[in-house]
């Protein structure tokens, strides 16, 4: 019988719920992507833009993400999702190297860990509503809750309504990772332009401004969404972008309809950082 699903508050809770073999998995993984970093040059060249993602800082991953913000800053300039849209758009060059910080899921801990460190190094970031869990409960709210992540029996609490007016007024941008946290491939049109259109008129309620960027869920084309369909659904209904989770260094003119980001755990090493952002 499974364990009754449970809260968790920190990096390594999560990361138990997953079990031994996937425990085990991971730590491989990173252990060979860290050593190729090493071999692996650092970012060099101008031109670019690349967009991290993160979905959570943990109390245990605030030393990492800090690590982080000085990784970029000393590679780049960390830009605003507006002014790094614009940057795609423009006809001009890309003026240097950049970087834009984005978060899915609305996870609270973007609220009392990421947004004081990112304030700290001069540096803002866009978070992304699934808006059905923001301003969720565990005590109201557990059956919702234990559905969403992964980990088996973990709930990862959510953003308040007042949290996210907090974070806007500190500069932060907000922007639809739909209502529901739904798969758009698994919908039919209809319901997608419905989760897109709800979301977005939400969250300019909830925050008196405008919701110009969307972010797919899970985010992979061809498996979770259709190129052809829900980035030409996301511009009708009103938005500027639609993010997705495929890696990838953006230069001018790239489409801000297919936006490609790079996943990044807040505790991954500057190896780790490397190879991902190597060109």
């Amino acid at each position: 019988m499974s364990a009754a699903p449970t809260l968790v508050r920190t990096y390594g809770e999560l990361a138990r719920r997953h079990g031994l073999r996937s425990r085990v998995r991971t730590a491989l993984r990173d252990a060979a992507v860290a050593t190729l970093g090493t071999l692996r040059s650092e970012p060099k060249g101008s031109g670019w833009l690349r967009f991290p993602y993160y979905h959570h800082v943990f109390e245990d991953e605030r030393a990492g993400f800090g690590r982080h913000l000085r990784w970029y800053r000393d590679r780049g300039d960390v830009v605003a999702l507006d002014a790094a849209i614009s940057l795609l758009d423009s006809p001009e060059p890309l003026p240097g190297r950049f970087f834009c910080l984005t978060f899915d899921d609305g996870f609270r801990s973007c609220a009392t860990h990421a947004v004081s460190l990112l304030l700290d190094h001069g540096a803002t970031a866009a978070f992304f509503l699934p808006t059905r869990y923001v301003g969720t409960t565990v005590e109201h709210d557990r059956d919702l809750l234990a559905g969403f992540h992964a980990a088996p029996g973990a709930i990862v609490e959510f953003l308040s309504w007042d949290e996210c007016r907090d974070m806007a007024s500190a500069g932060m941008t907000f922007g639809s990772h739909t209502v529901s946290h739904a798969r758009m491939a698994d919908l039919p049109e209809a319901d997608v332009e419905r989760e897109l259109r709800a979301s977005r008129e939400v969250i300019e309620r909830e925050l008196s401004r405008e919701c110009r960027h969307f972010c797919c869920p899970w985010g992979r084309p061809g498996v979770d969404f259709t190129p052809e369909r829900e980035p030409a659904i996301a511009q009708r209904v009103g938005y500027r972008s639609f993010l997705t989770t495929q890696r990838g260094s953006l230069a001018r003119r790239s489409s801000p309809l297919l936006v490609e980001r790079d996943h990044v755990l807040a505790g991954w090493s500057d190896a780790q950082l490397r190879y991902f952002f190597a060109r």
